[in-house]
């Protein structure tokens, strides 16, 4: 079960879901990002790129979901002062409508959009993140878009579950016994089942044609990979 990649959608992915389903699924998304360790994990990717305070940075979070990752981040630019300008794309029109709801005290820019489009307007993004995000797709889908990235000369952060026995059968026991939301309690395993090893990481970067990264294990059974943009 282990060995090979789940390619099973997640009923996150299916086009309509009821509102109620869905906003009980982002709050416990958020509970959990915050209170295991999910949001610090990318501000340590962050850490890393974010270290100019007289330079603006704009973010882009893909698959934005109720926007939670990126309070994170205008909370630690704030109390660390850096100077960042936010964004979040997600395609779900009732993603984007908490996201916005649930971000009122921040100065964060939504758009209802395909991750694939987001460098379609002019602005100029300097990184892209993605929490929870490239599991759903397939390994051709991530390729074309860090390709996209790289051309684009942003700095991409991944912030994924790995692939493991142990990650899978523990988020499997927390989710049965303290969520209350069914798409949750269907979709946590599952976005293990699909998620990448490392080796599989190294391949899909290698297939993409970067020359400049990194990949660390992180708490809570998760990849940081940062993919700095190819040179000209």
């Amino acid at each position: 079960m282990f060995k090979q990649r789940s390619y099973q959608k997640e009923l996150l992915d299916e086009p309509d879901i009821k509102k109620d389903l869905l906003y009980q699924n982002l709050t416990e998304l958020e509970f959990i990002n915050k209170y295991l360790g999910g949001h610090s994990v990318s501000i340590n990717g962050l850490k890393k790129i974010v270290a100019n305070k007289t330079q603006v940075y704009t973010i882009m979070d893909i698959g934005c979901g109720g926007g939670d990752s990126l309070k994170a981040f205008a909370e630690w630019a704030k109390k660390e002062d850096y100077n960042i300008t936010l964004y979040g794309a997600d395609l779900k029109e009732d993603c984007i409508n908490y996201a916005a709801i649930n971000c009122t005290n921040y100065k964060i820019n939504f758009r209802c959009e395909d991750f694939r489009n987001v460098f379609s307007e002019h602005i100029q993004i300097n990184i892209i993140h993605a929490s929870l995000f490239c599991h759903h797709f397939t390994e051709i889908e991530i390729i074309e878009f860090i390709k996209l990235c790289s051309k684009n000369k942003a700095t991409f952060i991944i912030n994924d579950l790995e692939r493991n026995p142990i990650a899978y059968y523990s988020i499997k026991i927390l989710t049965k016994f303290f969520s209350k939301s069914a798409l949750v309690k269907n979709d946590a395993p599952l976005s293990v089942l699909r998620g990448f090893t490392k080796p599989e990481w190294q391949s899909i970067l290698q297939k993409s044609g970067i020359k400049n990264y990194t990949i660390k294990n992180r708490w809570a059974f998760r990849h940081l990979i940062i993919i700095y943009p190819n040179e000209s």
